[in-house]
């Protein structure tokens, strides 16, 4: 009894003293809070010149209280909320806050760039496993055109098989003006979207579904091709297919490349543990993939408006090359050292 009652006593000085510690030091957490809350919904500007100049000495204020709290034990809450102030007040204070506009700008100018940049390999094997595809698939339909309906779908190829006759095959790379031009867009970009994502999100098992995914439509594409060549209608499926598949391959590409990197990363992640190599790998390959649905949008419109608009092969031809060298321009010229690093 006489010990539990001594217990009892020595523990109340440690209560008085965290309640007096509240009382002298509240005040300036409040007013700490209340400044980091209004920079956070506006800006560090929004703070008037005595609040500016009292931003960084209460933000020391609170780390002080903070290793007080923390070296005597204070209570758990206590210890929480101040740790959470702190951390807020220190990414107003030596963080570098810019506006949406400007962190879109950065993506646009540095981080996607270098993120395709940084994979380069993978594009490269992601590209001829594409072309190994289209020649496989090429070759398997003109020597047997039942192949054809084991990779293309019904739907898809939508009366361009290898029963179709020259005429009716040119009037599909001519026709489809009376279509409603927005909603075929909106179609076919979800569509070449599911594509690219699932090559991306696959990547995790090794890379192996990707590696399929990237044969499979590179199959695709050689059956295609295996159906006009033959009646002597190669060069306008071409010039009908690079007005968008410049940029649509191109998209489908990097979104396997960055599946790629992350399969990679996870089948031999060298010195670091499997699953930090794959977030590592992951930050390139997540960068590459925002940046992938843009391409894909633009794919999109060129082939559900800008095909269906411009019938004239050498300009369907001139402006899928255009983009294409648009797009190898953007990626890979040398830029400045001081560009976003991308973890490799």
């Amino acid at each position: 009894m006489t010990r539990a009652r001594s217990a009892f006593v020595e523990a109340q000085p440690m209560l008085v003293n965290a309640t007096r510690f509240r009382k002298v030091h509240a005040a300036d957490w409040e007013r700490l809070e209340a400044l980091v809350t209004r920079c956070e919904k506006r800006s560090v500007s929004a703070l008037a010149d005595d609040d500016l100049l009292a931003l960084p000495l209460l933000y020391r204020s609170a780390l002080s209280s903070l290793s007080v709290a923390r070296e005597t034990s204070l209570d758990r809450a206590l210890v929480t909320y101040l740790e959470q102030l702190c951390t807020r007040a220190y990414f107003q204070i030596y963080g570098v806050p810019t506006s949406a506009a400007r962190q879109l700008a950065h993506f646009f100018l540095h981080s996607w760039p270098a993120a395709v940049r940084s994979i380069w390999r993978e594009t490269l094997v992601s590209l001829l496993l594409t072309i190994a595809g289209a020649v496989v698939g090429y070759l398997l339909v003109t020597q047997n055109p039942a192949w054809f309906y084991g990779m293309i779908p019904e739907g898809l190829a939508g009366g361009r098989d290898p029963t179709a006759s020259a005429a009716a095959l040119k009037a599909t790379l001519y026709g489809g003006k009376d279509q409603p031009l927005a909603t075929f867009a909106t179609f076919l970009f979800t569509h070449n979207a599911q594509i690219a994502i699932f090559s991306f999100a696959l990547g995790f098992a090794f890379a192996v579904p990707t590696v399929l995914l990237i044969l499979y439509n590179g199959l695709m594409l050689g059956a295609m091709m295996a159906v006009f060549a033959p009646k002597g209608l190669g060069f306008e499926f071409g010039g009908w297919l690079a007005i968008h598949g410049t940029t649509e391959m191109f998209a489908i590409i990097l979104s396997g490349a960055a599946g790629f990197r992350i399969g990679t990363a996870i089948a031999f992640p060298g010195r670091l543990s499997r699953g930090d190599s794959a977030v590592r790998a992951g930050q390139a390959g997540a960068t590459v993939m925002g940046g992938t649905i843009v391409m894909l949008a633009v794919a999109g419109l060129l082939e559900g408006i800008g095909r269906q608009t411009v019938v004239n092969d050498l300009n369907r031809y001139a402006i899928g090359l255009a983009m294409l060298a648009g797009w190898l321009v953007y990626f890979y010229l040398p830029r400045r050292r001081d560009a976003l690093a991308i973890p490799r």
